[in-house]
């Protein structure tokens, strides 16, 4: 890519959320999903594939319309109330309008149909920033809306998600739309966190971030796309590939990890709220991604693949010596954080 489209697409990406973030009213805030979504559309198509540009198409259509309709619900709130600013979505049919338009953008079920099939046209690098630094812009809107929005609508596509988000991953044989469906399931549980505690939400995305960039990264240095290819992953960086299970477990949300941290505050927080249903449906859901997750940690750290010796290294791979980043944030996502907890509770 041309450096001077590059340095521009890379100002523009980062701008682009930062704006919405740092926005009060509402015209400014969608400039800055705009700007964001017409940065990434390019670093999507830059591989001039037919299923590149397929993705990227999909992907422009479908945040285009989302952010038409953040607009309209703006504009109906300020007819009815005389209001821009974003704290004072007070207009019950723009509310609704509104946690349509940021479903679909973050692709919350039933609004997901998009995410499976971008992710898996672009690269790995592009999709990591898809379902990480793309996601903080709506949810920041999300937080700012909090009070507003109806309570009942927002747990239930909590729910919706996390089903969705399990079942579509069962049978998927690329890394990819593994991803995708694993990052579906875990905005289920920020979205359900979210009418109850934004902090919480907010921590959960923090560390969800950290965990989601260290599974990408390792994929991309693995040069691995498919479950499958897994099998003679530990011939390429051994090291990494010895830990690659506990980052998978951590995202599974096992105990005593990172990732479990999380769903335990989640449903301390709905216990106390009195949702016995919410909180049972979610752990009984939370099954079926660990099932995936198992299945990848099974293939890429039990299973010798019959094509590569069991006693060496690939000779002819030559190692990248940028995966010390990977180790790095993988130290910071497998280690156990449950002694905290209760600090953590208090703060929250």
């Amino acid at each position: 890519m041309n450096p001077h489209a590059s340095t521009i697409i890379t100002t523009s990406l980062i701008m682009g959320p930062l704006l919405t973030i740092s926005s009060d009213y509402w015209i400014l805030a969608w400039m800055g999903l705009e700007i964001s979504t017409l940065a990434i559309t390019p670093l999507i198509a830059k591989q001039h594939h037919p299923r590149a540009i397929e993705a990227a198409t999909k992907y422009f259509l479908t945040q285009a319309a989302a952010s038409a309709l953040v607009l309209a619900s703006s504009i109906i709130n300020a007819w009815q109330t005389g209001q821009w600013d974003i704290t004072q979505m007070s207009d019950t049919f723009s509310r609704m309008i509104l946690t349509t338009a940021l479903a679909i953008k973050l692709g919350l079920a039933p609004f997901h149909f998009w995410l499976p099939e971008v992710l898996q046209g672009a690269t790995t690098m592009t999709a990591m920033i898809l379902t990480t630094w793309q996601k903080l812009a709506p949810l920041s809107l999300l937080v700012m809306t909090a009070q507003s929005m109806n309570a009942f609508l927002m747990v239930m596509l909590g729910l919706t998600s996390i089903i969705i988000g399990g079942w579509g991953g069962l049978n998927q044989t690329q890394l990819r739309k593994i991803m995708a469906f694993s990052s579906i399931a875990h905005l289920g549980w920020m979205i359900t966190s979210l009418t109850l505690s934004p902090k919480l939400m907010m921590l959960t995305f923090c560390t969800y971030t950290i965990m989601t960039s260290t599974m990408f990264l390792m994929t991309n240095l693995l040069e691995t796309n498919k479950v499958s290819v897994m099998m003679t992953s530990w011939t390429k960086l051994p090291m990494l590939n010895t830990t690659m299970m506990l980052i998978l477990m951590s995202v599974a949300g096992l105990p005593p990890l990172t990732g479990f941290m999380l769903k335990w505050l989640i449903i301390q927080e709905l216990s106390m709220q009195h949702m016995c249903f919410t909180t049972t449906t979610m752990v009984i859901m939370s099954m079926l991604s660990l099932f995936f997750y198992l299945r990848t940690s099974y293939q890429a750290t039990i299973t010798l693949s019959p094509n590569s010796t069991s006693s060496s290294q690939q000779w002819r791979h030559k190692p990248n010596q940028k995966y010390y980043l990977t180790l790095l944030l993988l130290m910071l996502t497998i280690p156990t954080l449950l002694p905290i907890v209760p600090t953590l509770s208090t703060i929250i």
